[in-house]
C-alpha cells in the first residue's frame, strides 16, 4: 500500500483497475482488508481505491492524534483531493457511513453516488461491548495482552451472523494487538461522539445524489430498523435487505453483496455495459 502524509498522520491506501473511480470506506474496528476482495472483483471496470483511516489498519496510530468523526471526514476530504478525484462513487460500511456523509454534507465534496452498508450514520449505534469500552477505556487499555486478544477476537467475531473462519478473525484482530494496537482500539472507541450522528440525521434531506442502503437482516450491532430509518430520511434512496447476514455482510453474504455492488455501480455509471438509465 502507498501512504499519504496528512497533518502528521500516515494514511495507507491502494489503487487498482481502470474506469470510473470507486472509493471504499471501512468502519470500526475494521480496515480496508474487508473491502479488498470486492474492490479487486470490480477493478476490471472501475478504478478502485482503498484506504485505512488514521488510527486503523496499516495507517499510523499515534496516541497524540485525534480519531473522531470530524477528523476522519477531514482526512477523507484531503485524500480525495490528493487523488484528484471528481465525483467518485463511494461505498461505505459501518463508521465509513458517517465519515462519507459528513464529507459530502458538511465539507461539500460531491460524489457520483453513495452506497451505504450497515452504516453508522444516525443514532443510536454501538454494540454492548462498544458501550462498555466507552465507559471504561482506560481500564480496558491496561488489561494483560492475552486477555485483550481474547476480548478483541470475541468482539470482531460477534459482528458476524455466521461463524467466521479463524483466518478471518486473525486478520480482523491483528491491527489491534501489541503495544501500538491495544491502546489504539480503546482510544478510537473513547473518541466516538454520537452528536455527529444526530447532526447528520438533521442534514439527510439535503443529500442530492443517488443513494443505496444495504443492510444485513441479522445485524445485532445496528438493527435493520435503523437502516430503514436512514434510507427513509434520504430523498430517493433505495433500501435492500441482505438475508442471513449480520453486521459483517462482507463475510456473511459475500456473493449477495458483490452482486448488489456491481448492479448498483453499473446502474449509476454512464457508458458501462449493462447500465440501466435512471
Amino acid at each position: 500500500m502507498e501512504t499519504f502524509d496528512w497533518q502528521g498522520r500516515r494514511i495507507a491506501w491502494d489503487r487498482a483497475g481502470s474506469g470510473p473511480p470507486v472509493v471504499f470506506c471501512h468502519g470500526t474496528p475494521w480496515s480496508s482488508w474487508l473491502w479488498r476482495p470486492f474492490a479487486e472483483a470490480l477493478s476490471g471496470d472501475f478504478t478502485v481505491y482503498l484506504w485505512d483511516m488514521p488510527g486503523y489498519g496499516r495507517s499510523s496510530k499515534d496516541a497524540g492524534h485525534e480519531v473522531g468523526f470530524d477528523v476522519q471526514a477531514e482526512a477523507f476530504r484531503a485524500l480525495l483531493a490528493h487523488w484528484e478525484l471528481d465525483r467518485p462513487h463511494v461505498v461505505a460500511h459501518d463508521y465509513g457511513g458517517v465519515v462519507s456523509l459528513r464529507t459530502n454534507l458538511v465539507h461539500g465534496v460531491p460524489y457520483a453516488s453513495l452506497l451505504l452498508v450497515d452504516a453508522v450514520a444516525i443514532p443510536p449505534s454501538g454494540s454492548p461491548f462498544f458501550q462498555l469500552v466507552k465507559e471504561h477505556p482506560d481500564v480496558l487499555a491496561r488489561v494483560p495482552p492475552y486477555i485483550h486478544e481474547a476480548l478483541v477476537r470475541a468482539y470482531v467475531a460477534n459482528a458476524s451472523h455466521r461463524e467466521l473462519r479463524e483466518a478471518d478473525v486473525d486478520e480482523l484482530a491483528a491491527p489491534w494487538l501489541g503495544e501500538e494496537g491495544q491502546p489504539a482500539l480503546y482510544r478510537q472507541i473513547a473518541a466516538y461522539d454520537e452528536s455527529y450522528l444526530a447532526e447528520i440525521e438533521g442534514l439527510l434531506d439535503r443529500v442530492d445524489l443517488p443513494v443505496h442502503v444495504l443492510w444485513g437482516t441479522e445485524d445485532t450491532w445496528i438493527p435493520i430498523g435503523i437502516g430503514e430509518r436512514l434510507a427513509a430520511g434520504i430523498p430517493g434512496a433505495k433500501f435492500t435487505p441482505i438475508r442471513d447476514a449480520g453486521h459483517l455482510v462482507q463475510l456473511d453474504a459475500p456473493v449477495a453483496l458483490a452482486t448488489e455492488l456491481r448492479s448498483w455501480l453499473t446502474s449509476v455509471s454512464p457508458g458501462l455495459p449493462g447500465r440501466v438509465e435512471r
